[in-house]
């Protein structure tokens, strides 16, 4: 006869009034399920005493606080578990108990209520723009979170680095405007009802700006002249970096943002398109000795933030503040929120905001080898994950081509934007940097591969594409800082005209100026990526820096993809190109010789001349051929692939290469051809009436595939 015994593995040994305590677990940091209760976790090195403040969901005023008794600290980890809380209606919060000493950097203040740095949700702030309580106490409130989304068998699709075409994106902006059609605008939902226009396009990866929770209330203000509301709307300004932004959710005043971000993910990943999220690990919401407390300030300043000898914080973001991310602690908590976005959102890769400043040592110094890029590069969690840096940041640390990288590393190449924006704008003495970039990169990332350059024209930060090719100077007028934001280099061209015109000769140059950089993005080795609307003429009237408008300066207008269909079909021709040719999508870099014996080597130049190319200082144009029978092992043998690029303002003939015997040319796009014989589907290309010579127009582009 066996005996039925009921087993208990956790159970009460504490009391606080009414409620029942027991020693926590260390580990996770944050709030997590145990049988019966809750365990509450929460690091500082320098605090002398911790309190959980717990809270009816919206409640203005706690219902229970509960100190942290002195044998529940395990080292510098006050941990307790709580047995019997109402998990749906909770949000909870910490009093941090220390010195205040600011000289050292102490800051301790019982009088705040602190956010748990590890928060998986957060309240407060639910509803987009609605307008907060300013007496609020504890404004971004700390929620628990289920692990109950059924992925249904989802997983990171893990395309190889070199395959993809990045589609940069705000959330909010992408179905914001009331042109989008869809039910939910400016949300995961709405984006997710967009998805097979992202699929028609043929961009395969969406890269999110900053979609972990932030306040968009952070020094909104007025606009001086118009009284127009700005604000923190790009979100380059964390202030939990677990919890996904409750106000981009339409069920966000439900609580329910979790699970609409991860439909998102799921829905994205069934139509085969990967998502990379723009992360901010340099600096917090907290500003400088001035700004609010929010969490790490509170609970442990001197190790989460670099500051001076005086107790000042560095600021090497120009944002207040920078995150101490080589302090072991800071580490393990980047470290712990990037396998948390792996594994539980199944996230593909991250592009990490101002990266070079995660390479500084505590006193801002950069360091040969950053132990926290090390450690994000070796991670077994991490290990199928893109990784991608801005490598320069706010303090003047620029490492485009000498980022640490670990064999994983991949950079925006800030080069490849600025010396093809100035091969596009007719400047001279490019051709040397042009054929670089073309390439990849190689003398940047020469023992790194393709897959290492992130090339672009545009971005978030500066010119949409379409003013890229109608302004010479920002127009930041409306951001209400006299113009004075906003970066001034910007290698622009008007074409002739500043902003709007009438003009026809000009709007047609326009045109075809931006076809041509879609082309020549397109048709680089490395890893393309788009600026969202770029496709359609997407105008931001020539400001450089909308960081603070939810307006149409940021929305994306529905309407002008009928208005530009022959942009749009341009650049979804020119993808599909693209995809369909592995030659475009070497893994390693080119060499310049023939290693197949093909008769051809892998990479060749040509000029106006058939071999000869012309590296003189004056020259304004360049062309090459892709031989297809140089593909990395294993691929099958792919055409011929011929690229003329006349950024001259006058036209020239283009001799061309001879192929083997029984290969023709094929027109696959011609930027000065009139729509749609600009471009053909892969299969559709048109037979070059002239096998031997091509008629190149003023600053166009001529793509030819040879089969």
């Amino acid at each position: 006869m066996t005996l039925a015994i009921d087993r208990i593995d956790i159970y009460p040994t504490h009391t606080f009034g009414e409620f029942k305590l027991r020693p926590g677990r260390p580990f996770p940091f944050g709030a997590s399920f145990v049988p019966g209760g809750v365990n509450f976790s929460v690091f500082s090195r320098h605090a002398t005493a911790c309190t959980l403040v717990l809270f009816e969901k919206g409640a203005a005023h706690p219902f229970a606080e509960i100190p942290f008794p002195d044998e529940f600290r395990i080292g510098n980890v006050f941990a307790m578990v709580v047995f019997d809380l109402d998990y749906d209606s909770l949000e909870y919060g910490f009093r941090m108990n220390g010195p205040w000493d600011a000289k050292v950097g102490h800051r301790f203040d019982p009088t705040k209520i602190l956010l748990d740095p590890y928060a998986k949700a957060i309240g407060g702030r639910d509803v987009w723009a609605a307008t907060p309580n300013w007496d609020d106490s504890y404004p971004h409130r700390a929620r628990l979170v289920y692990d109950d989304f059924d992925w249904e068998g989802d997983h990171a699709l893990e395309i190889p680095i070199q395959d993809l075409v990045i589609y940069e994106m705000h959330v909010r902006s992408f179905t914001r405007h009331p042109s989008s059609g869809v039910r939910h605008p400016g949300t995961y939902a709405g984006l997710r009802e967009k998805i097979p226009y992202l699929k028609e396009l043929g961009v395969n990866c969406v890269e999110l700006l900053p979609i972990f929770e932030f306040d968009e209330f952070e020094n909104s203000r007025r606009h001086p002249e118009t009284g127009e509301m700005l604000y923190q709307y790009w979100g380059y300004s964390t202030v939990g970096f677990f919890a996904p932004k409750a106000g981009y959710a339409a069920t966000g005043r439900h609580g329910m943002q979790v699970d609409e971000f991860k439909a998102l993910v799921k829905e994205l990943h069934k139509h085969g398109i990967e998502v990379i999220l723009d992360v901010v690990f340099n600096h917090t919401a907290e500003g400088n000795e001035y700004g609010p407390y929010i969490s790490f300030r509170g609970i442990d300043n001197q190790t989460y933030y670099m500051l001076t000898p005086e107790g000042y914080y560095y600021n090497f973001t120009g944002c207040g503040n920078t995150l101490n991310c080589n302090n072991p602690i800071v580490r393990n908590m980047v470290l712990d929120c990037l396998r948390y976005w792996v594994s539980e959102y199944h996230i593909d890769g991250f592009r990490f905001d101002l990266a070079a400043v995660l390479g500084r040592d505590p006193f801002g110094a950069p360091m040969a080898n950053p132990p926290l890029l090390e450690t994000l590069a070796f991670d077994p969690v991490l290990a199928k994950a893109k990784l991608i840096a801005e490598a320069w940041d706010a303090g003047g640390l620029y490492q485009v081509g000498s980022f640490p990288a670990y064999g994983r590393w991949a950079e925006w190449n800030g080069k490849y934007r600025d010396d093809m924006r100035r091969f596009l704008k007719g400047d001279e003495g490019l051709i040397g940097a042009v054929a670089q970039r073309v390439q990849g990169s190689p003398d940047l990332y020469a023992t790194r591969g393709t897959g290492a350059s992130v090339n672009f024209f545009t971005a978030h930060d500066g010119f949409t594409l379409a003013d890229l090719v109608s302004y010479n100077d920002k127009h930041n007028w409306a951001n209400g800082e006299n113009n004075n934001d906003g970066a001034n280099d910007n290698e622009s061209w008007n074409c002739g005209a500043e902003g709007e015109t009438n003009d026809w000769g000009v709007i047609v140059l326009r045109r075809r100026q931006m076809k041509n950089a879609l082309a020549m993005l397109l048709l680089s080795q490395g890893v393309p990526m788009l600026l969202m609307g770029d496709e359609v003429a997407r105008t931001q009237y020539g400001n450089n820096n909308t960081y603070c408008h939810d307006n149409e300066l940021n929305w994306l207008d529905w309407e002008l993809v009928e208005a530009n269909q022959d942009l749009f079909h341009f650049v979804k021709n020119l993808i599909a190109f693209r995809m369909a040719h592995p030659v475009l999508r070497h893994k390693s870099h080119l060499r310049g010789f023939d290693y197949r014996g093909s008769g051809y080597p892998d990479i060749s130049w040509h000029g106006v001349k058939a071999w000869q190319p012309d590296w003189s200082a004056s020259s304004r144009s360049l062309a090459f051929m892709l031989c297809g029978k140089h593909l990395e092992d294993g691929d099958i043998a792919d055409d011929y692939i011929y690229v003329a690029m006349n950024m001259h303002w006058e036209a020239h003939g283009f001799e061309l290469p001879r192929l083997p015997a029984g290969m023709n040319w094929y027109v696959a796009a011609n930027t000065s051809a009139a729509p749609p014989e600009d471009s053909w589907q892969p299969g559709t290309e048109r037979l070059l009436s002239e096998q031997s010579y091509i008629l190149m127009g003023s600053r166009s582009v001529a793509v030819l595939v040879g089969r």
